[in-house]
């Protein structure tokens, strides 16, 4: 009888009610992954006490590694002492990271989940020590893995032009939507609108506030839509206070309209969820995207979506989106008001959205992410 096959991943994301953009991808990939293949023992490597719920299966066995990974210095003393060590005592026949860092002390084989190089485009929107860890050790993490996996051809593309990586090296991986995102009567989207925005239909956004996500010109876009079309709307952001809201307050403060934003941070999935299916649009002009999960949570509930020509977001969106270029708020105001004026394009982009949501699923992310590791327990 065969020894089982053993892969240790690394699940630091998986953090009770805090799951974004990483969390999302690890917690949604492995909980199926772990299920679909009881004949793999999984190690998951937390630098925290784990939640139980992040244990999907009996052959999910939870270590706990000091310290909390959550600073530069400290990623170095986890990945390369701590992992480090865990991998070379134990051997698994892989090391799984769904964040991109890897293990530089180990000859374990690797596979890395590298989402995008947000990080080498806006160099301003990290501080000095996180962009002296990440660019001394990224490009090394990724030509030490074995294999990589990314979240579309825009970073894919990205990898191999910065780091150069060998394409064939990388499998692209896209992300899905929860399967809580679908469309939901008038009646919930009554009540939502009553408790969120007085009653008033609303663009929303979705994400971290920060400098990349390009909420200011959002805000500029929004001012100026309601300047011209004199309509009972307001604007929902929804997302944490990630880096530099300073500016975005002064912009909010000197609004006409500022009593028609609402920002309301941190929501729970299953509010969120509804909140994005009662909306009229969503509206995600961000400066840089990986992949950009809110397009297909939005699409996934017929809500019409305006996002950016630029990055992977066109690539995410297809034909089913009114792209726009997110520098121009100019762009950004005239989407929103043609959504507002032409009802038959709403329609279209709607009946356009269930073609290409098909695309993309964690049931998909999960079998592609599957076979790019087996592509290395199997040669290795």
């Amino acid at each position: 009888m065969s020894e089982r096959k053993r892969i240790a991943v690394n699940t630091r994301f998986l953090i009770k009610n805090k799951l974004e953009g990483i969390g999302l991808f690890t917690y949604e990939s492995l909980k199926r992954i772990t299920h679909l293949h009881p004949e793999i023992d999984f190690y998951f490597l937390f630098d925290r006490d784990c939640d139980k719920e992040f244990i999907f299966s009996e052959n999910v066995k939870p270590v706990v590694l000091f310290p909390q990974a959550r600073h530069p210095l400290l990623w170095i003393w986890w990945f390369e002492i701590s992992v480090a060590h865990w991998l070379n005592k134990h051997k698994p026949d892989l090391f799984l990271s769904t964040d991109g860092y890897g293990c530089l002390r180990t000859q374990v084989p690797q596979v890395l989940v590298a989402h995008d190089l947000a990080y080498e485009h806006f160099t301003d929107n990290v501080s000095f020590l996180v962009r002296r860890y990440l660019n001394y050790f990224m490009p090394r993490y990724a030509t030490n893995a074995a294999r990589l996996a990314t979240v579309s051809e825009f970073s894919k593309s990205d990898i191999v032009n910065l780091y150069h990586i060998q394409p064939e090296k990388i499998d692209v991986v896209y992300n899905g939507a929860k399967e809580v995102y679908k469309p939901v009567s008038e009646i919930v989207k009554e009540k939502t609108k009553a408790k969120y925005s007085n009653g008033k239909n609303y663009f929303v956004f979705v994400g971290a506030i920060h400098p990349r996500k390009n909420v200011k010109n959002l805000l500029l876009a929004f001012e100026k839509f309601m300047a011209e079309t004199n309509s009972d709307f307001q604007l929902l952001i929804i997302g944490r206070k990630a880096w530099d809201f300073n500016e975005i307050e002064n912009i909010h403060d000197a609004m006409r309209y500022k009593n028609e934003v609402k920002f309301l941070g941190h929501v729970s999935p299953d509010e969120l969820a509804e909140i994005v299916a009662s909306s009229f649009a969503l509206v995600y002009a961000s400066l840089f995207e990986g992949f950009g999960i809110p397009i297909i949570e939005a699409m996934s509930c017929e809500v019409p979506v305006i996002t950016s020509n630029t990055t992977s977001m066109s690539e995410v969106a297809g034909d089913a989106a009114l792209l726009v270029n997110p520098l121009s708020v100019i762009e950004i105001s005239s989407a929103m008001k043609t959504l507002f004026e032409d009802r038959s394009l709403r329609n279209s982009l709607i009946d356009k959205e269930r073609t290409q949501i098909k695309k993309f699923s964690w049931d998909l992310t999960a079998g592609k992410l599957w076979k790019c590791c087996t592509e290395v327990l199997n040669n290795y």
